[in-house]
């Protein structure tokens, strides 16, 4: 099982990242604060979380170990698999998915495009005591300033990602009205609340 990763960042996207270590290319798919976290060029190491399937070997990749410890939590929940795990981790900072989750606030976790409040109760109710106390979690730094259209090209693809057509996204990014310094975040979930209507 791989457990860590140390090489050369070739390629990154919204959802993955190619990794050169020793002449051998890695695809890891990683969340949003992962994708904003990284360089975009150099040597990098992520904690790798491996999932087996039946036809498939997926390699997830995240900066701190707090994050993969969650993730596999997520994982452990019935009907949470690794793209909705992958989701939820995009979509929540992990300081504050421990502290929905200490707390019991499945309010705040059916926030998160894709999870419903069946689900959010579900991941509650079976990671209420699973999760330690809620802790500085390092790597959570302010995610580096990108212009606007950056951030726009950026959310057209996270929503694609997420199975949005492109020119659906598209209107929906051109329907929103947002501050030019708006977060990532903040450009989605307006983006996906004109998408689900």
């Amino acid at each position: 099982m791989i457990a860590l990763l140390n090489g050369q960042l070739i390629e990154k996207t919204v959802s993955q990242v190619i990794l050169d270590v020793g002449g051998v290319g890695y695809r890891l798919l990683i969340p949003l604060s992962t994708y904003y976290a990284l360089p975009d060029e150099g040597d990098v190491r992520l904690r790798v979380h491996t999932h087996v399937r039946e036809d498939a070997l997926l390699l997830f990749g995240f900066l701190t170990e707090t994050e993969k410890d969650l993730f596999g939590l997520l994982l452990s929940v019935s009907g949470v698999g690794p793209k909705v795990a992958l989701n939820i981790l995009s979509h929540l900072p992990a300081a504050d998915l421990q502290q929905a989750l200490s707390q019991g606030n499945a309010k705040h976790l059916a926030t998160v495009p894709g999870i419903g409040k069946k689900t959010a109760e579900r991941l509650v109710l079976e990671l209420r005591e699973k999760v330690g106390p809620v802790q500085a979690v390092p790597g959570n730094a302010p995610l580096p300033a990108e212009t606007a259209g950056d951030l726009r090209e950026d959310a057209l693809s996270a929503l694609v990602n997420l199975g949005y057509k492109e020119n659906l996204s598209r209107k929906a990014l051109d329907g929103i009205d947002t501050a030019p310094d708006a977060p990532l975040e903040d450009i989605l979930k307006q983006a996906l609340k004109l998408l689900m209507r």
